[in-house]
């Protein structure tokens, strides 16, 4: 009897879901919109009212909708925070996906420089710039560095205009800015990463501002292989002599 009340309570949950996606995908429900009652709700989909209100709950946590004090349920625009929370906790779990999450951030990453060369504006430049100043003037620094390197390549993705790719990207935030702080912390044992991280993002910067897609992902993809040797060079010890000779 309880597993009969566990099952029939997600699938209420499925239909009270179902219902905002579908209504949400085809614009008939946009952002400030006020849902109907929670017993219009629970009639028209056949689910109990305290269903209702639990699945109701669930999406505030969400971000999805809020409920208002002699209002009702509104929909609100989703935090993207919440989803860069949930990949942080749910994949930080798991063996080696840290190589993983890097590879859909070069997947990411390298669409975004694309369209980036077709889309970025005057204040994109910008931006970019200011982010590349940033990382030669924090390329002693891991904390400060590392955020830096993440904001210049958060650039680019917001300079491709495409929100779709901006809330992957943002997903991924929290694993992203751990990995570009242990890069950088390699610097210490291989001090010729600090031309190769000011170098090679003022290339990938010349090549957006330069509107060449071909050229801004192959300097993508190159920086990206570079940064992956030196991951490879500090497992196996193989550091610059002067860091050891020092």
């Amino acid at each position: 009897m309880e597993l009969k009340r566990a099952t029939d309570g997600e699938k209420g949950f499925e239909k009270v879901f179902a219902f905002l996606r579908e209504r949400l995908l085809a614009g008939s429900l946009k952002p400030g919109d006020r849902l109907i009652s929670e017993r219009e709700l629970s009639t028209l989909l056949g689910v109990s009212r305290p269903i209702v209100r639990e699945a109701l709950r669930a999406l505030t946590v969400l971000g999805i909708v809020e409920i208002r004090d002699r209002i009702g349920t509104v929909v609100t625009r989703p935090d993207v925070s919440v989803l860069n929370d949930f990949f942080t906790f749910a994949l930080a779990q798991q063996a080696d996906m840290l190589d993983d999450v890097m590879q859909a951030r070069v997947a990411i990453e390298c669409q975004a420089i694309r369209l980036a060369c077709e889309r970025a504006n005057i204040a994109d430049f910008e931006r970019l710039q200011r982010a590349l100043a940033k990382i030669g003037e924090t390329i002693d620094e891991a904390d400060a560095g590392g955020m830096a390197d993440f904001d210049f390549h958060r650039a680019i993705v917001v300079a491709s205009h495409s929100e779709t790719l901006t809330v992957l990207h943002s997903s991924m935030a929290g694993l992203l800015t751990h990995s570009h702080r242990s890069r950088r912390e390699l610097v210490q044992a291989f001090p010729s990463m600090k031309n190769y991280l000011i170098d090679d993002h003022r290339r990938i910067f010349e090549a957006v501002i330069a509107r060449d897609p071909e050229r801004a992902d192959a300097t993508l993809r190159k920086h990206f292989a570079i940064g992956d040797e030196y991951r490879r060079r500090a497992v196996v010890g193989d550091i610059d002599k002067t860091s050891a000779s020092g």
